[in-house]
C-alpha cells in the first residue's frame, strides 16, 4: 500500500485527500515563491498540475529557490521542477510549459480546464492578465505579491487584494483591477516595510531586489495552503 500521504490523510480525512487528488491546478512562475507552491501542492497529494516558466536556473537563484543547486545550473526550471515533483509522487501528471506568460501570448493558455490559477510571475502586465482571465472564467485565482527586500516571514498575510497595504506592487495591481471592475481576488503579501536594496544583475541585464529564502519560501507554502483549503471546500 502506498503510504506517501497516510499522515496527511490522518489529518484532513480520506475524502479531502481524494478531492485534492482530483483537482487540476496551474502555476505561473516556478521561482522563489512558485517553486515552494509546487513543492507544497505535490507533497499534499495534488496529482494534476501545469507549471509555466521560461527561465533557467541561475547561480543567483541558489540562495532561495528550491530547485536551484549546483547541479541544476543552466537547466530549465519547469523541467527540473517536473522531475522533482514526479520523484515525490510518481502518480503525478505534470505538464511543463517552458514559456513566459505575457498579455501578447495569453491566447496560448487555455485556463478553462483548471480548478485553480496561481500567479507567481514578476511582470505586472502578466499578473493583471492572468487575474482578469481567471476571473472572467469564474476560476479561483490567487496572486503572489512582493517578496524581495524582505526578511520576516511572520509578516505575511492572506487578504483580498483590495485590502493590501505596504506593498507597492499591490498598489499598482489594485488600481488596474479597479479600473476593470475586477473584485474578489486573493493575494498573499508582506506587511513588512521593505528596504530599497537593488542588486545589479549583469547576467540578465536588469536590476533585481535583494532576497533571502525566508519570505518567498513561506509565501509559497502559504499560497499552497490557501489553495488547498479552497479546493477541499469546493464541489
Amino acid at each position: 500500500m502506498d503510504k506517501r500521504f497516510s499522515r496527511l490523510e490522518a489529518l484532513i480525512g480520506k475524502d479531502n485527500l481524494g478531492k485534492i487528488k482530483s483537482k487540476n491546478v496551474i502555476v505561473f512562475g516556478v521561482g522563489g515563491v512558485g517553486g515552494f507552491v509546487v513543492e507544497s501542492l505535490i507533497r499534499s497529494g495534488l496529482e494534476r498540475l501545469t507549471i509555466v516558466d521560461n527561465d533557467v536556473v541561475d547561480e543567483t537563484n541558489i540562495n532561495r529557490q528550491i530547485i536551484a543547486t549546483s547541479d541544476s545550473l543552466g537547466k530549465s526550471k519547469v523541467e527540473i521542477m517536473k522531475e522533482r515533483a514526479i520523484s515525490i509522487n510518481p502518480h503525478a501528471q505534470i505538464t511543463a510549459i517552458q514559456k513566459f506568460y505575457l498579455p501578447e501570448n495569453e491566447d496560448e493558455f487555455d485556463l478553462s480546464s483548471y480548478d485553480y490559477v496561481i500567479d507567481c510571475v514578476d511582470t505586472v502586465s502578466a499578473k493583471i492578465s492572468i487575474i482578469c482571465r481567471a476571473k472572467s472564467l469564474g476560476i479561483p485565482v490567487i496572486t503572489a505579491l512582493g517578496a524581495g527586500n524582505k526578511l520576516d516571514p511572520t509578516k505575511l498575510i492572506v487578504s483580498d487584494i483590495s485590502k493590501t497595504e505596504y506593498d507597492p506592487l499591490a498598489k499598482v495591481i489594485r488600481k488596474e483591477l479597479r479600473s476593470r471592475g475586477i473584485k474578489g481576488v486573493k493575494a498573499v503579501y508582506s506587511s513588512e516595510s521593505s528596504s530599497k536594496v537593488v542588486v545589479d544583475n549583469n547576467e540578465h541585464g536588469r536590476h533585481s531586489p535583494a532576497s533571502a529564502i525566508f519570505v518567498p519560501a513561506c509565501m509559497g507554502i502559504l499560497i499552497a495552503k490557501t489553495v488547498l483549503d479552497d479546493l477541499m471546500v469546493s464541489k
